[in-house]
């Protein structure tokens, strides 16, 4: 993975507008890195047949934690 200086200096604003905090050039290029293969490694698309499953695991659970909480 690559990133721009475009990219880079974003990252650098990005993080200094939500953070309050100046980073270097390289910190900015290296966070900006680690969050790309986070994201890579937690973002991505579900098959059909996993949706389904999420699906009716939600529909399976619903009345029972709608229970709880009212018992709460």
């Amino acid at each position: 993975m690559v990133l721009s200086d475009e990219d880079i200096a974003n990252f650098q604003t990005l993080y200094k507008n939500e953070l309050g905090m100046e980073i270097t050039k390289e910190d900015a290029y290296e966070k900006g890195i680690k969050l790309l293969v986070l994201m890579s490694a937690v973002y991505k698309p579900m098959t059909e047949k996993e949706y389904e499953m999420v699906e009716k695991h939600r529909k399976d659970t619903l009345p029972l934690l709608t229970k709880r909480i009212t018992n709460i």
